[in-house]
């Protein structure tokens, strides 16, 4: 198969062929179960692209994909104010712990239980 700078040269050598006399030419040609040619355009077409340099596909991105982070929470229906699954991992909570609720003015905080009495002892020390 022919990628690169030999892949353009051998498509314009072969200007007024079919589009199928191009891909076999061009070696995107791979062999069927009954012995037949199967032309793949699709690879044909990419390393062409790619050839030309356009950038095609997403090919180099690692990871999941999915929602980004808001840091945004909505009071539900029914009142409740979830903070949902990927915050609480961010933070590296366990289920089970506690926490006292502050509010202040645009602001809640959430302190672990006991965090106060250990800032206070802090202090003294």
């Amino acid at each position: 198969m022919l990628i690169g700078t030999e892949l353009l040269a051998k498509v314009k050598e072969l200007g007024d062929a079919s589009k199928s006399e191009i891909v076999r030419e061009c070696g995107y040609v791979s062999s069927k179960k009954d012995g037949g040619d199967r032309l793949n355009f699709t690879a044909f077409y990419e390393a062409l692209l790619e050839a030309k340099g356009v950038a095609f596909g997403g090919g180099g991105k690692v990871g999941k994909g999915g929602r980004k982070l808001s840091y945004i929470a909505t009071v539900q229906g029914n009142g409740n104010l979830l903070i949902g699954k990927a915050y609480t991992a961010l933070l590296e909570l366990e289920p089970g712990e506690q926490f006292e609720i502050k509010l202040g003015r645009k602001q809640i905080r959430l302190l672990p239980v006991g965090a106060m009495e250990e800032m206070l002892e802090d202090e003294d020390e």
